[in-house]
């Protein structure tokens, strides 16, 4: 289980600008912003920004420029793999440590929704075992119980998170977890392809999954 939230794209702007600045093309950038206020990429500011992402890290600096906020809730497993990330992302978290005793448990709490009725019994059977501990601590403070709930919590419990990181995390984070095997990372390389320009300037490897690039027009050396 994932829930991705409150998804906001920012400094798209400045990042053009400053991509244009090493030809002093300025000029040639034909983006706006539009009487609602939304910023829109023209066409040649698109294409330009294609050809520096597929030219590789070195050309395309301009990625780290757009930055991206959002909210993830989802379980401690697949936070586990997410913290390989550390290089340019920064993360809130929900504590375990101060807040874990402040509501009762439930089935909620846990990502459950692949589990066999066999599995969720046995959650279930946790659950009611963390309860007691929670009421517990929550009548004496003793940190024995506390100590309980904290080394048997299940990796399955859910956790929120406030992200911000910047497109060119988000290039190297699609590639390396696209054919994953937890479903957690299927659907967060789909949140990715829900961005503004992300199918020209970070699904940017359209000969390894041509899927994405279906309906995108042919390249003349195509044709």
């Amino acid at each position: 289980m994932i829930k991705i939230e409150k998804t906001e794209v920012m400094n798209m702007e400045a990042a053009i600008r400053g991509a244009r600045n090493p030809m002093n093309s300025w000029d040639r950038s034909d983006s706006y912003t539009d009487s609602e206020g939304t910023f829109i990429v023209g066409g040649s500011d698109r294409e330009l920004g294609h050809r520096l992402a597929v030219s590789g890290p070195d050309h395309r600096k301009f990625l780290r420029q757009i930055f991206v906020s959002v909210d993830i809730t989802a379980p401690l497993y697949w936070w586990k793999e997410f913290d390989t990330y550390k290089v340019g992302t920064v993360a809130n978290s929900t504590s375990t440590m101060h807040k874990i005793h402040s509501k009762p448990f439930d089935r909620d709490d846990f990502s459950h929704d692949r589990m066999s009725d066999e599995a969720l019994a046995c959650l279930d059977s946790v659950i009611s075992f963390l309860e007691a501990r929670r009421q517990e601590y929550v009548e004496t403070r003793e940190k024995a119980f506390w100590e309980d709930i904290i080394q048997t919590l299940p990796t399955s419990y859910n956790q929120k998170r406030t992200l911000s990181m910047n497109y060119e995390n988000l290039v190297n984070m699609y590639y390396a977890r696209y054919n994953h095997k937890l479903s957690e990372w299927h659907e967060f390389c789909a949140w990715i392809e829900t961005l503004p320009m992300a199918r020209e300037w970070i699904l940017i490897k359209e000969r390894i999954y041509p899927h994405v690039w279906a309906d995108a027009p042919a390249k003349e050396e195509d044709k």
